[in-house]
């Protein structure tokens, strides 16, 4: 059995430690909080034999192979370092980290460390993304033409809508792009094989000042605190983008944690020269297949029905419905099979997002934090 350790046991952290007890061959072996109390609460609650309050005294655990790296957004760079300082193999939630000086920093220490490393990029595991992907690969799309989105949420509609997350010094200077936009991007630019060279945004913060309640925890909707506190806002709420390939194809995408009904929607189009493409992740099941001289399709993630080369990302019958549980499932199962490798596999034939593309997504936010700055088209620095 792979041992794994998870350092971050809030929202995201029990998401890991599901996901990778569903594969089988990897045991959750340790965890840790901010303090031990805490942290061994969650061990009890979660089953995991031993509980530490620290990175250090967690990396110094016997036997570990493998950290999962789900802390807040400030703490990412920082903690990322330690495990590949450590020579464990790497998986981290996103963002990388929160600048493209630590990006290009830790590219370098994966590759210095020689391990497995890996970014919680999730939905380019979904099925029917791996299915659009396919389908472009074997030239079913033809030439690209464009590509259009967009990533929505209402979990930040409420003025008195607050966490961790909009406050810049933790969450980073950017928050809807960095946060669901940074997903939009990894994502298409997987299904296209394409990379964003430009960017030109125009981004919005509705709430300047949010009214923050003690204790507000992420996509949770208590009732508010007698103590509210006023907070200035630096990050923002919404925005949208225009983008330029690197084959000459263009799209836009936008991105809002403020749009009302919408839980969780990340959707694309893609225009190619034989037929579209179009997903979305609330209705993941679906490919909706789009052409000019014949009827539309909508293909389901039956893996009798799919592509060869990506049916097994479908783990069920048709008919039996997946959704973001078991993408989660495929992004750990192809990460695992690496580190029971003992090595990456080529930049070009893996299946998980790595830090190379974790880095590349942080180039692009901070140019289209540039670009919503300056007003102009800005180029992103690879």
């Amino acid at each position: 059995m792979i041992q794994v350790g998870i350092i971050g046991t809030g929202f995201i952290g029990p998401a890991h430690i599901e996901a990778i007890r569903r594969l089988g061959f990897v045991e959750v072996v340790a965890l840790c909080d901010a303090n031990l109390a805490d942290a061994q609460q969650k061990a009890r609650l979660l089953g995991v034999p031993h509980a530490y309050a620290s990175a250090e005294e967690l990396l110094a655990h016997p036997g570990l192979q493998v950290v999962h790296n789900c802390t807040p957004n400030h703490l990412h760079a920082e903690i990322n370092r330690q495990i590949l300082r450590a020579g464990k193999h790497v998986f981290s939630e996103k963002p990388l980290c929160m600048t493209v000086e630590e990006a290009r920093e830790l590219v370098a220490l994966a590759e210095q460390a020689n391990v497995v490393h890996g970014v919680s990029f999730v939905y380019r595991q979904f099925a029917m993304v791996q299915q659009a992907a396919s389908l472009r690969q074997s030239g079913r799309l033809g030439r690209l033409f464009s590509v259009y989105g967009s990533y929505l949420q209402d979990w930040m509609l409420l003025e008195t809508d607050y966490n961790w997350r909009v406050d810049a010094a933790s969450g980073g200077p950017s928050r809807a792009v960095a946060d669901i936009g940074s997903h939009w991007c990894d994502t298409l630019q997987f299904v296209t094989g394409r990379r964003i060279t430009q960017v030109m945004a125009d981004l919005s913060t509705v709430w300047p000042t949010r009214k923050a309640s003690r204790g507000a925890a992420t996509f949770t909707h208590t009732q508010q605190a007698a103590e509210v506190e006023d907070k200035t806002v630096t990050t923002e709420d919404a925005g949208s983008v225009l983008v330029r390939f690197d084959d000459g194809s263009k799209g836009c995408f936008s991105v809002s944690q403020v749009s009302a009904g919408r839980k969780n929607r990340l959707s694309f189009e893609i225009n190619g020269s034989e037929c579209s493409l179009g997903w979305d992740q609330e209705v993941p099941q679906q490919l909706w297949i789009g052409h000019r001289q014949q009827p539309n399709q909508i293909l389901t993630d039956d893996p009798g029905l799919m592509s060869p080369d990506v049916a097994a990302s479908a783990h069920f019958p048709g008919g039996h419905i997946e959704g973001w549980p078991d993408a989660f499932k495929n992004m750990m199962l192809n990460f695992y099979r690496a580190v029971k490798d003992g090595k990456m596999p080529a930049r070009d034939e893996a299946r998980f997002a790595s830090f190379y593309d974790g880095a590349n997504v942080m180039f692009i936010i901070d140019a289209i934090l540039q670009s919503h700055q300056q007003q102009k088209w800005v180029t992103v620095a690879y």
